[in-house]
């Protein structure tokens, strides 16, 4: 959605816009959703024999990863701790207080897990296949959201006396297969850094979504991320990730952390139920910081 509006305010289709997305999980679970309908026996007989794995639930296609690439369950749910453990902090600090604007007397997330650890996770068994590694721990959780990013011409900003928190650089969108969905940001990652003619180096902060560990700790390993730069204030496994929300919400996660260091570029990544991943670079100015 908000690289949707902010391409049409490239194209000087608008001059002002608003990005975003809802989701309430607790009142439509993704158990409810319901099949498409299609007729299935073109599917099943079509050549294209990817065409059903467009139907494999997202647990799946996480455990799909794990089996392809021969992943650890300690490693997926010590990354899971450790999103709980920066999210914690990050909250201890106050760091989300700006970016949220509280309903009634909601004022903060409250699936964060600060005491969440090694022991705890490993006695959970896995949820979508026998033998497989992904666990209600190390995924992320059931959570209603919404979040939204205004999007605007410079000029538009300057003359409503605005700040600018961020510029929107570039945005690439790139396929994977279904059955292994949850990779996406490690194609779409470096085709948006071919786009804006930046490299991993450059970028200060990633912002990946937490689907599931299985998926974003593979995507910084086969990238060579710095961990360090990944998901500083934790990710989706600790702060929830409804559907429609969760792209608005990581932007203004990301600007906000570049305001309070100081750093230039980040990247906003995730990936997409079908076979797809989505990465937007932003940029915060030197002259416009807060």
């Amino acid at each position: 959605a908000v690289a949707d509006v902010a391409n049409a305010v490239a194209t000087r289709q608008i001059q002002i816009g608003i990005g975003g997305g809802v989701e309430s999980m607790s009142y439509y679970p993704m158990t409810s959703i319901k099949a498409p309908d299609v007729d299935w026996e073109v599917m099943q007989q079509s050549q294209n024999k990817m065409a059903m794995d467009c139907l494999i639930p997202m647990g799946v296609t996480s455990d799909n990863v794990v089996a392809k690439y021969g992943l650890n369950r300690k490693d997926l749910d010590r990354f899971a701790m450790e999103s709980h453990q920066k999210a914690a902090r990050a909250q201890k600090k106050g760091n989300f207080v700006a970016e949220i604007v509280p309903v009634g007397n909601v004022r903060q997330d409250d699936g964060i897990r600060p005491n969440t650890s090694m022991e705890i996770l490993e006695k959970l068994k896995p949820v979508f296949s026998k033998n497989g590694r992904t666990t209600a721990g190390n995924s992320s959780q059931t959570t209603d959201g919404a979040a939204v990013v205004l999007v605007m011409t410079r000029a538009e900003a300057t003359k409503r006396g605005l700040p600018i928190l961020g510029v929107w650089r570039g945005y690439a969108v790139q396929g994977v297969p279904p059955r292994i969905m949850g990779i996406g940001p490690a194609v779409a990652i470096p085709a948006v850094l071919k786009q804006t003619n930046l490299t991993i180096a450059d970028i200060d902060v990633f912002e990946i979504n937490e689907a599931f560990a299985s998926q974003a700790s593979w995507c910084v390993d086969v990238l060579g991320l710095d961990p360090s730069k990944v998901n500083p204030n934790g990710g989706a496994i600790a702060l929830g990730h409804p559907l429609g929300c969760t792209g608005a919400r990581q932007i203004a996660t990301l600007l906000h952390e570049m305001h309070r260091n100081k750093q230039r570029y980040g990247i906003v990544s995730m990936c997409i139920g079908t076979g797809m991943g989505a990465a937007a670079v932003l940029e915060v100015e030197t002259e416009s910081r807060l």
